[in-house]
């Protein structure tokens, strides 16, 4: 199975440690779904700083391929951040850098290419929206990661047509509210919700039931990339099961809901071992 992250990539400046962390949701996805067994290679902008070498060189060094990316003059994305119990404080960021200023416009290459995939993972700071259609076109289904940016109407619409997955973060909202807002993203047409609530768990929900899957709790030493490794491990199982029993899952319900079940464990189980990690997942560099 391959799969693909595309959109941003930052390095996270530990502002505490004076050591910065390859990170970005689509970036974490892509390395986190090889550690999870499968092909992976990302696209997207990087800059010309050292902060863009060290995310290159971290690619490089696990063996992520990344040859249809972009490189601009300038600043590549990045983050200021420190811990407070665990848990990350973000001090601020360069809102993408290059990334923002380039943004990337796929071309037919690209996308010859991106048909090649069994998934496509990209998020809501990957400047991306107007791209969707076009990932849409390749038939390949595609993952959008709102983070907490579900409450903006027009993002959503945006998205909704041409997302097969959405993940939502929803730490800081109740069990009620979160039904609310999974059930109005399917009514703005998203196929299947998951919404992440941190030491409360996770929900899914694809118009038919709610499944709830409690987190594994664990010392976290950095929460940083917490739910991102959720949503890869849980992306990786559940699209390997819809690869290997493609008729079963869309006609065996029974079938179906053991396999999501799975594909949910599967996802609070990496996560607690990301949260015993540095970063997002190591590779520190001092700056």
């Amino acid at each position: 199975m391959k799969v693909i992250g595309i959109g941003d990539n930052v390095c996270d400046k530990y502002e505490h440690l004076k050591t910065m962390f390859p990170g970005g949701q689509a970036l974490n996805f892509t390395v986190y779904a090889k550690m999870l067994g499968a092909e992976s290679s990302y696209m997207g902008v990087f800059g010309t700083d050292e902060v863009a070498e060290h995310v290159i060189r971290t690619l490089d060094e696990m063996g992520v391929e990344h040859g249809h990316c972009r490189q601009y003059e300038g600043e590549n994305g990045c983050a200021r951040v420190t811990l407070v119990d665990g848990d990350r404080v973000f001090l601020g960021s360069n809102r993408g850098g290059v990334l923002k200023e380039h943004p990337l416009d796929l071309t037919a290459d690209d996308l010859e290419y991106i048909k090649g995939f069994s998934l496509i993972h990209t998020s809501n700071n990957s400047y991306i929206e107007d791209e969707l259609s076009k990932l849409y076109g390749t038939g390949v289904p595609v993952s959008y990661d709102f983070s907490g940016r579900w409450n903006e109407p027009e993002r959503v619409a945006k998205v909704a047509p041409y997302a097969e997955y959405v993940f939502l973060s929803c730490g800081s909202v109740s069990e009620d509210e979160v039904r609310e807002i999974c059930r109005s993203m399917k009514e703005a047409g998203c196929r299947n919700i998951i919404a992440t609530r941190g030491s409360y768990g996770a929900v899914f929900y694809d118009g038919e039931a709610f499944y709830e899957q409690p987190p594994k709790l664990v010392e976290a030493i950095d929460t940083l990339g917490a739910g991102d490794s959720f949503a890869t491990a849980f992306l990786v199982s559940f699209t390997e099961s819809r690869e290997r029993e493609p008729e079963r899952m869309k006609t065996d319900r029974e079938f179906y809901q053991a396999e999501l079940r799975k594909a949910l464990a599967s996802g609070a189980e990496f996560s607690s071992k990301t949260c015993m990690v540095q970063g997002a997942f190591g590779h520190g560099k001092t700056f």
